[in-house]
């Protein structure tokens, strides 16, 4: 079965397309193109309440190339959604009808806390020591998602508007930040340790930085030290020493800045970067919604 994901986020749009062949009775999910196009709509929206002509444009391309990639591949299945920006533009759902009509893909606008549920989707906990609990934090452009798992099911998920693009237009407030904290505080507790998982392509970036073993956690103190070592550095030197684009070189400190106070706050001194993400939650969705349908 080939199934594909389209997430549209603030930052960027994403094509994943993989393939499922069971295997000792279970579903293995490989891997067969991963598409991502820089989209940057919280740029426009965040500022303007709207997506701008020129990003419209963007993304009408981007649509019509997945869909063309959609059709090589054979796709038989596929869910398409957009997140915080999209769901903030006053023009999201003229322009998800205009897509509808040049490349035939329909985008549903989902909500944070769907977007929350798609990331714990991935099972990931499912597979660590039942002796600890987990924090899923997935951090995106316009918002962060926090999922918090413990004996087994999820007892507690959030969505706050507060996300690298938004931070990097200076547009997440004092309150923004007391809301997250007080959230994080009265509703991440367990009697047992708490862990971090995190998600997003930043934080892929930071661990493979970091010559973290895969399967193996990175410190909060590893976080604090590569936030200190990026924000010292303009945007222009941390593409130049690290060769970073510069749709990375700018929002990762924000990134890490989020990381470093959810961690804080849920007093949580490690995190697990398994390369997971809401395409791959949504690919493990439409299986399992296909699946039970047959």
């Amino acid at each position: 079965m080939i199934i594909a994901a389209i997430d549209i986020g603030s930052n960027a749009a994403r094509l994943l397309i993989n393939e499922v062949k069971i295997q000792n009775g279970k579903p293995e999910f490989i891997k067969l193109n991963l598409l991502r196009i820089p989209l940057r709509l919280g740029m426009d929206v965040f500022t303007l309440k709207k997506i701008g002509e020129e990003r419209e444009k963007m993304v009408l391309d981007s649509m019509k190339i997945f869909s063309d990639l959609m059709k090589v591949y054979k796709v038989e299945h596929y869910r398409a959604c957009a997140t915080s920006a999209m769901r903030d533009a006053e023009n999201g759902k003229e322009i998800i009808e205009k897509v509808k009509v040049s490349s035939d893909i329909n985008i549903e606008i989902i909500s944070g806390d769907e977007e929350a549920t798609l990331v714990y989707e991935n099972h990931v906990a499912e597979g660590l020591d039942k002796d600890f609990a987990y924090l899923y934090v997935d951090v995106g452009g316009g918002s962060t998602e926090l999922t918090f798992y413990e004996d087994d099911k999820m007892v507690y998920e959030k969505s706050f508007n507060i996300g690298t693009i938004r931070l990097l237009n200076n547009l997440v407030t004092e309150d923004n930040w007391k809301e997250m904290k007080a959230e994080i505080k009265a509703n991440i507790n367990s009697r047992k340790q708490i862990v971090a998982i995190g998600s997003g392509g930043n934080i892929n970036k930071v661990f493979s930085m970091s010559k973290t073993k895969d399967g193996k956690p990175m410190s909060i103190a590893y976080l604090k030290k590569a936030y200190k070592e990026f924000n010292d550095l303009s945007v222009e030197e941390r593409m130049t020493k690290y060769g970073f684009r510069q749709d990375r070189a700018d929002v990762l400190v924000y990134a890490l800045e989020i990381y470093n106070f959810v961690m804080h706050w849920a007093d949580i001194n490690k995190i697990y970067v398994p390369k997971i993400s809401v395409a791959d939650g949504l690919i493990h969705n439409i299986y399992e919604r296909v699946s039970g349908e047959e």
